[in-house]
């Protein structure tokens, strides 16, 4: 004889009701990811197609005409004509106007306008990290919270009903691990792509905080 602990049934109730409500939520949020997912693919080929070919050959050309500028102008003009981002421009050009500040505030300047380029970099690639990560755990929470209702119908007899939780199972683990999947991949080429583009405007900013300082 199996003796039932007090109130043991009322909290496996409210447990089993918090987890079958879970469900609809659950497979809300599988969708958006894969919609995300799918956009997040979408904007990762824009932005190829949008990259400039930066070598290590052109940075350090760049490097050198700055350091042998004569004036403020030829500065400015080298960085405009200069074949990078337009983004890194703007950086560099906001550098080169703080020539009136002390080379302590000019250096803080330039950290804090390279903080800014990191800080917008990094919210691009936490929305990916974050499907990445919460995209199978939602999967695998899919495939548990009908499989209750699965097993309890098999038992009654109730294959149907059964099948149908199988199939939402293997649904939401598919969509769970796939938008997972899609994410870690843009994560990892945006992330090589934007240290590649954060450390070659530290290399220039370093190089025109030099010119400037001397």
């Amino acid at each position: 004889m199996v003796t039932t602990i007090p109130g043991s049934e009322i909290l496996t109730s409210t447990l089993n009701m918090i987890s079958q409500s879970l469900q609809i939520p659950v497979i809300i949020f599988l969708v958006v990811f894969a919609v995300f997912a799918v956009l997040a693919i979408g904007g990762l080929i824009s932005e190829y197609t949008s990259r400039k070919k930066i070598t290590p050959e052109l940075i350090e050309e760049l490097i050198y005409s700055i350091s042998n500028a004569t004036s403020l102008d030829e500065i400015k003009n080298v960085i405009k004509n200069a074949n990078i981002y337009e983004s890194q421009k703007v950086v560099l050009i906001k550098i080169l106007r703080a020539n009136s500040l002390t080379p302590e505030s000019r250096h803080a300047l330039a950290k804090k306008l390279v903080e800014f380029e990191e800080n917008k970099f990094a919210k691009s690639i936490e929305r990916t990290d974050v499907v990445t990560r919460i995209g199978p755990t939602l999967g695998l929470m899919g495939t548990l919270i009908p499989m209750g209702p699965g097993l309890a119908a098999l038992g009654a007899g109730d294959v149907n009903t059964l099948a149908n939780a199988i199939i939402v199972a293997f649904d939401t683990t598919v969509v769970g691990i796939g938008a997972g999947a899609v994410a870690y991949f843009v994560s990892k080429v945006r992330r090589r792509w934007y240290e590649e583009y954060l450390s070659n405007l530290d290399a220039i900013a370093d190089a025109l905080l030099d010119k400037l300082n001397h």
